[in-house]
């Protein structure tokens, strides 16, 4: 019996698993690299800078009605500053070094995990790296186009209207917005079960998990607003009604006490921009 194939195919695999043995023990190398731990700091300080300036637009959106609470917003007001474009360069750079912070992390990360045995949630938190490398890759670009001069608003509505035109349109966009809930009710309960203490490492003082509480769940439910707004255009069929934080922000405005639940969710946001410095100096790489 031939059996040419079949050992070409465990010749394949060994390969493959040599090949997958080394990235990780240089994934390794890397994480234990002092250099590695600074630049992943820095880039979180930069993450928590674009908070506490949203946080601060929140404020003033309640009380002035003025603003626009949004990560874009937040870029916009480092421009406006006089060293808007070396205040730009810098958090765009340190939002950058995060892209393959957390890229390597959901190619060969959470290893911990397997070791327990759960494949399952491993693979879940490789998806949420992944999900936190396209959030910073977008965020460190918009950060550079506004160097350049060329940010530009919201533009959530029009991508909304482009999906509304493709077949199946309202089902992509509704998946869109149970998606962005999705995403904020695991916020909310990474927050109030305190798991976020995962990503850490060393002792982490009660205010910094404080913080960390308040504004993982504030954020929690910033995101779970912006997908009942896409969850609403998809059923009206109006993409008018759908939007990003801001949005989501003024639509908490405009509701009777509006302006102290508003307040609210602003220190909430600024609890998390806070919590990034904490997450900077325990960061797990």
């Amino acid at each position: 019996m031939d059996t040419t194939g079949g050992g070409v195919a465990r010749d394949a695999a060994e390969v493959a698993d040599d090949a997958r043995d080394a990235a990780e023990e240089l994934s390794q190398r890397v994480r234990r690299a002092r250099w590695y731990r600074i630049l992943v700091g820095a880039g979180l300080c930069a993450y928590g800078v674009v908070h506490l300036i949203i946080a601060g637009i929140a404020l003033r959106l309640a009380w002035s009605g003025d603003g626009q609470a949004s990560e874009q917003g937040a870029l916009r007001t480092l421009a406006g500053t006089p060293a808007g474009p070396l205040l730009l360069i810098m958090v765009g750079i340190g939002l950058a070094v995060l892209v393959p912070w957390q890229a390597l992390e959901a190619a060969l990360g959470h290893g911990k995990v397997a070791v327990e045995h759960d494949p399952k949630r491993r693979t879940l938190k490789r998806l949420s790296s992944a999900s936190r490398a396209l959030v910073y890759l977008l965020l460190a670009a918009s950060a550079f186009r506004f160097v350049g001069g060329a940010g530009s608003g919201s533009s959530e509505d029009s991508i909304t209207a482009k999906l509304m035109t493709l077949p199946l349109g309202r089902i992509l966009v509704a998946a869109v917005g149970i998606g962005v809930i999705a995403v904020g009710v695991s916020q909310v309960i990474k927050g109030s079960r305190r798991s976020f203490t995962a990503d850490l490492v060393g002792s982490t003082s009660a205010a910094g998990r404080a913080v960390g509480v308040a504004g993982y769940i504030t954020k929690g439910i910033a995101l779970a607003l912006v997908g009942g707004l896409f969850g609403w255009a998809a059923l009206t069929f109006d993409p008018r009604r759908a939007g990003g934080l801001d949005e989501a922000l003024r639509l908490v405005r405009n509701q009777p006490a509006g302006p102290v639940l508003l307040t609210v969710l602003a220190g909430g946001l600024a609890c998390f921009g806070l919590f990034c410095f904490v997450w900077a100096k325990n960061a797990k790489t």
